[in-house]
């Protein structure tokens, strides 16, 4: 799975599959932000949230995500 990785932490990984993507970060950035995950019509699993090229994740909220988990794997 490829993934971004700052320092010695790798903070987001992403995936495609046949009829979904998932973006995947620490359980921590997850639950920081169930609510916004929610409120996009998104789903979401303990590490990661599931979405399609047609209902993507706002850019906003990834990049929340993206920082929460770095600071989690802090």
């Amino acid at each position: 799975m490829p993934g971004f990785r700052v320092g010695k932490a790798v903070v987001a990984g992403y995936a495609a599959f046949s009829k979904q993507c998932g973006l995947y970060v620490a359980a921590a950035a997850i639950a920081a932000h169930a609510d916004e995950i929610a409120a996009a019509g998104l789903k979401a699993s303990k590490t990661g949230v599931t979405f399609t090229a047609a209902k993507p994740i706002p850019d906003a909220l990834v990049e929340k995500l993206a920082k929460a988990s770095r600071k989690a794997l802090a």
